[in-house]
């Protein structure tokens, strides 16, 4: 159900996505961590509303690759323009960060990077190899761009072995060039399929975004093609809209509607599906990774 203001005819927030904050201390000495360590986090970069708690329970998702992307996605607060170079450290300070923070599951996602060769790749791999040796112990998860879904690429990430591998679809076909123009339903699709096919020993993971306009009838279409693709782990959330220069959210998905679509993914045989207003593709990732643990992925 979505309200509406009687003064301004905005849809105002129903009473399931107001939050509370949590206390400030351990949020502002994550936040210092990282500014130490000269570190980006997608958390803060797309302004996700989770970031205070995630913070505040000491936990961040790495965001490397530099700040800038390369793409202009209308849903997401990332600066779009040109990256800067790579930085050659980044790789050592991401573990250096997780060693800090104790983490028993280190989640690494980036910009997109279409102005390199490998789209980052070789990045992605040398952080995932920090990772190892600094937290042989921990779970590792990599949140990719679609890398053009360039072979040698894809190969480059899966030889490094991270524990997890995601790519989120985001939204239905219908709305990608809207939503997505410069990404590629089929393409994301295949990059999920090809990694299970690199190393089947790897969980594939993807994410959606509800509230866009989107249909429960497509909503499934899109699970069911991402089964089809090999993915075992699909994570379910609100679309909030960052600004008012981005997409405006045509529907606050009710809670009802979200564990339906649980039921439904885990009748589709999803390993684990988590679908509420505000999950984002790390949020509480350390709890859903662990009782996957074990499973065949």
């Amino acid at each position: 159900m979505t309200t509406f203001s009687k003064t301004t005819g905005h849809k105002t927030m129903p009473p399931w996505l107001h939050k509370r904050l949590p206390a400030s201390g351990d949020v502002t000495a994550t936040r210092q961590l990282l500014a130490d360590l000269h570190l980006h986090t997608v958390c803060q970069s797309a302004r996700c509303p989770n970031q205070g708690e995630c913070f505040a329970s000491r936990t961040a998702t790495f965001m490397i690759l530099g700040n800038i992307c390369t793409r202009n996605c209308r849903f997401c607060a990332i600066e779009h323009g040109q990256p800067e170079p790579l930085d050659g450290d980044e790789p050592r300070r991401v573990a250096e960060a997780a060693r800090r923070l104790g983490l028993k599951h280190v989640v690494v996602t980036s910009v997109t990077r279409d102005d390199l060769p490998d789209g980052g790749a070789g990045h992605f791999a040398a952080t995932i190899t920090a990772l190892r040796q600094a937290l042989p112990e921990a779970r590792i998860e990599v949140l990719t761009p679609d890398f053009h879904n360039n072979e040698a690429a894809l190969a480059t990430v899966a030889r490094a072995h991270p524990d997890i591998f995601n790519h989120n679809i985001e939204t239905i076909p219908r709305l990608y060039p809207t939503v997505r123009p410069q990404a590629d339903y089929r393409r994301s699709l295949q990059v999920l399929q090809r990694m299970k096919e690199l190393d089947a020993r790897i969980y594939t993971k993807s994410g959606l975004m509800v509230g866009l306009g989107e249909s429960r009838e497509e909503v499934l279409a899109v699970m069911a093609d991402l089964r089809t693709a090999g993915c075992s782990i699909l994570t379910i959330g609100q679309y909030l809209r960052p600004s008012a220069g981005h997409l405006e959210v045509k529907e606050y998905v009710t809670p009802e509607t979200f564990a339906w679509y649980e039921e439904k993914g885990r009748e589709m045989g999803f390993l684990y599906v988590a679908a509420a207003p505000f999950v984002r593709s790390s949020y509480h990732a350390a709890e859903f990774s662990e009782k996957v643990a074990g499973l065949k992925p």
